[in-house]
């Protein structure tokens, strides 16, 4: 288990746009959760520990309750509603300037209904003048309202005094178990695996295979994932953190500060992810977008499996073609492994775990001086350096990916350090994972 899964769960539920992501951002401390002035932009749950006066707690953010509208509108709700009953405490979010409207009529009764501990906050009092504003809430039947401002922080102080009141007593911390978030617990690193790919080719339906939950929104319109939602599953290779990122496009096609802000977000994580699973949509190919993503994803340079999905539309005289295509256009993924799979259906989705513990384990790949020089000599001995350069020594200054520093007596041209990369691949079994090889001239 999971520090994570003994913490206290608090959920901030509400209708759309009533400021859940701003307040969620300000008990963090920081911007998690994208924020807009229009309604519907949050739609996944996202969860991340938070902390007050030693407390610490899970916070959990939901998209906004649309008990009437679309498919999708639906699909939202139903995740406020997982949020509700992994719950120990709920914090629901009203507009104070608009007063009370038929959907936070529908949301309070289902909370009533739940047994689940509630605090009600009425958002945008900027004001002490507003103050009276709050007691209309009253009539929810949810207890005594606080009046806040989570933009500009007014009583979110006291809003968090009255969350770490009501939690559980797991929630306080005793002489005999240290704090949750520890630094010895905060130490202990899980990989991190982001989940990436262009708009609409089935992340969010891979991530919630693997997790085994519907915890991304999954929905045929794209861009419907807008944040970077993750979750640290049990697998046979230990823990690992799974990642669903938003699907990104190109900069000219980015019309609004959401999707923005949500690119910002899907490179963050693949920026501090250990390994990046490319989705690619077999059924339109490799485009020239795959091609950008992949470039951008191998810069960060964490291992990449490149994922094939919806392969099972694919007609058998259209997959030979396809596999010569991710040859073609992704050739500077080296020797990435293809996977042929399908999110929907589970199908060679068994074969990811095997790729993954591959590139980890390259990933993190320590090697000792003394073979790193072993190496370097033997493949000089093979083949020299033009012009009488040569290495003179050789080390594994970093692993994360492997990164090896080169001590020369001169500046040895860009084909030959590609030569040394080679063996020092195949020498030590590093496979597809990025290596960094750093030249030092000796004066």
């Amino acid at each position: 288990m999971t520090a994570s899964e003994t913490l206290p769960v608090v959920s901030v539920i509400g209708r759309s746009n009533v400021g859940k992501s701003t307040l969620f951002n300000r008990i963090l401390g920081r911007r998690e959760a994208i924020v807009e002035e229009r309604p519907g932009v949050t739609r996944d749950r996202k969860a991340l520990e938070a902390e007050w006066l030693g407390h610490v707690f899970l916070l959990v953010d939901t998209g906004g309750w649309m008990p009437t509208g679309s498919d999708l509108d639906g699909k939202v709700s139903a995740q406020s509603e997982k949020a509700i009953d992994a719950s120990d405490l709920i914090v629901m979010v009203v507009d104070g300037t608009t007063g009370i409207t038929d959907e936070d009529s529908r949301v309070a009764s289902i909370l009533r209904r739940s047994g689940v501990r509630i605090v009600l906050a009425v958002n945008k009092i900027d004001t002490p003048l507003r103050d009276h504003d709050i007691w209309e809430f009253m009539s929810l039947g949810l207890g005594e309202p606080l009046g806040i401002s989570a933009l500009h922080s007014r009583n979110t102080g006291d809003l968090l005094d009255r969350i770490v009141e009501m939690l559980p007593a797991l929630a306080h911390p005793t002489e005999e178990e240290p704090q949750r978030g520890s630094a010895a617990e905060s130490d202990e690193k899980v990989p991190g695996v982001a989940i990436v790919g262009r708009p609409n080719v089935g992340k969010s339906t891979l991530f919630n295979l693997l997790i085994g939950d519907d915890r991304s929104v999954v929905h045929d319109l794209p861009g419907t994932t807008r944040d970077a939602i993750d979750t640290v599953v049990e697998t046979e290779l230990g823990l690992l953190r799974f990642i669903d990122t938003a699907g990104m496009r190109r900069k000219s096609r980015v019309d609004d500060d959401t999707e923005y802000y949500s690119n910002l977000r899907a490179l963050r994580a693949i920026d501090k992810a250990d390994v990046a699973l490319l989705v690619i949509d077999a059924s339109e190919g490799v485009t020239s977008q795959d091609q950008r993503l992949a470039e951008r994803v191998d810069a960060a340079g964490c291992p990449i499996v490149i994922l094939m999905n919806k392969w099972e539309v694919v007609s058998q005289e259209n997959k030979d073609e396809l596999m010569y295509q991710v040859g073609q256009r992704l050739h500077f993924l080296g020797e990435s492994p293809v996977l042929r799979i399908s999110a929907l259906t589970g199908r060679g989705v068994h074969r990811l775990v095997p790729a993954l513990e591959a590139a980890i384990d390259a990933y993190e790949t320590r090697v000792p001086t003394r073979r790193v020089n072993e190496v370097i000599q033997l493949a000089q001995s093979a083949q020299a350096a033009p012009r009488g350069g040569r290495v003179l020594y050789a080390t594994q200054g970093a692993t994360h990916p492997p990164t090896f520093t080169l001590f020369t007596n001169k500046d040895l041209p860009a084909s030959y350090v590609r030569y040394l990369e080679r063996r020092l691949r195949e020498e030590f079994d590093l496979g597809a994972t990025p290596i960094k090889v750093r030249l030092r001239r000796r004066s």
